[in-house]
């Protein structure tokens, strides 16, 4: 115990100034639109009708509603001094290893700006599960919200008028339309194609790529530009690597603001690129047919991720079952209000 108070100032250097959490820009009108589809509930009550039921062999609740509940004001700060401040906040937030191994899947709103470089020098003296402990506890959050946006996107496509300006931006947003055709209505089918690539991803799939990419938030590019996912940037303004290869162009890492952009990011290229096809096919195939969409499933499809393929995916997967993440599929966010975590130190 002394040699973690010890590390403290370690843990907290990835937990440092706020960032912002944002929900739709209409999210009133969004909330008074009637569902379409008894299969697809737009909305739950609250939070916990969101909780996938034990054993259901049916797509998650969390990937087919919102909560009505949910936060719409600004997030709180907290401050954190030490891992007995982290430790105790996850009490409070009911967000521990004996809460979810009761079967608790609900996870609080936090956020946090980026990862400090603290971290990257010193995380490999922590203890391995208290590393990945912090890791998945911090990022899972980014991903209910980044998926909870892209819920509120979907309530749209699947909605409005089909020559509604927000509908049409999402097309433009997603490259179903260009930028010169953004005052054109959608067909039908490009309502459909929508609504093939603006979906959530599993978490387990998530958490899983982004320990694999960042190192458990310890590359460079994560630290310098919160890059947890590895993503190409071709406009001249990415982070160049050492070891650059001529053959592909001039090339970096994308940079992102928060480790929440990089997230969004991260789900907008999987939703836009062509290399990703196959998993847009399937998990609208899985959706069609109300069945759970994991990560176990949908890391079959990444073989153009990297140029290691298959082994590649095998190291998603072992990723996501030794660390047992299939159970974050189930997770489904707090209706409490967000928290900005920022060290005090």
């Amino acid at each position: 115990m002394i040699r973690l108070l010890m590390l403290a100032a370690v843990i907290i250097s990835i937990v440092t100034l706020a960032s912002t959490y944002r929900v739709g820009d209409t999210e009133g009108e969004r909330q008074n639109v009637a569902p379409t589809d008894d299969k697809m509930p737009l909305f739950a009550i609250s939070a916990n009708e969101l909780a996938t039921q034990p054993d259901s062999n049916q797509t998650q609740a969390s990937f087919k509603a919102v909560s009505l509940q949910r936060p719409t004001k600004p997030a709180k700060d907290v401050v954190i001094n030490s891992l007995d401040d982290l430790s105790a906040l996850f009490d409070q937030l009911n967000y521990n290893t004996e809460s979810w191994q009761a079967g608790n899947r609900e996870v609080p709103r936090l956020t946090f700006e980026s990862v400090g470089e603290r971290w990257q020098q010193t995380s490999s003296q922590l203890p391995v599960q208290l590393k990945k402990m912090v890791f998945f506890r911090l990022m899972a959050p980014l991903i209910l919200v980044a998926n909870e946006n892209i819920l509120l996107e979907r309530q749209i496509i699947e909605t409005a008028p089909i020559d509604d300006t927000q509908l049409r931006a999402l097309a433009v947003k997603y490259r179903v339309l260009s930028a010169n055709d953004n005052d054109k209505p959608l067909s039908e089918a490009q309502r459909q194609t929508l609504l093939e690539e603006v979906d959530i991803m599993p978490p387990s799939l998530v958490l899983a790529q982004a320990a694999e990419e960042s190192g458990w938030a310890t590359s460079r590019f994560t630290v310098e530009g919160n890059a947890f996912f590895g993503q190409w940037d071709f406009s001249g303004n990415g982070m160049i690597p050492k070891q650059q290869r001529k053959e592909l162009g001039n090339y970096g890492l994308a940079r992102f603001d928060t480790p929440l952009a990089s997230v969004e990011g991260y789900l907008r290229n999987l939703n836009t690129n062509n290399a990703y096809q196959k998993l847009r096919t399937l998990r609208a195939q899985l959706r069609a047919e109300n069945k759970p969409i994991t990560g176990l499933e949908l890391a079959g499809t990444l073989g153009k991720y990297s140029e290691r393929g298959q082994a590649y995916i095998d190291g998603i997967r072992g990723i996501i079952t030794f660390n047992k993440l299939q159970q974050v599929d189930e997770a489904y966010l707090s209706d409490n209000a967000p928290l900005h975590l920022i060290s005090g130190k």
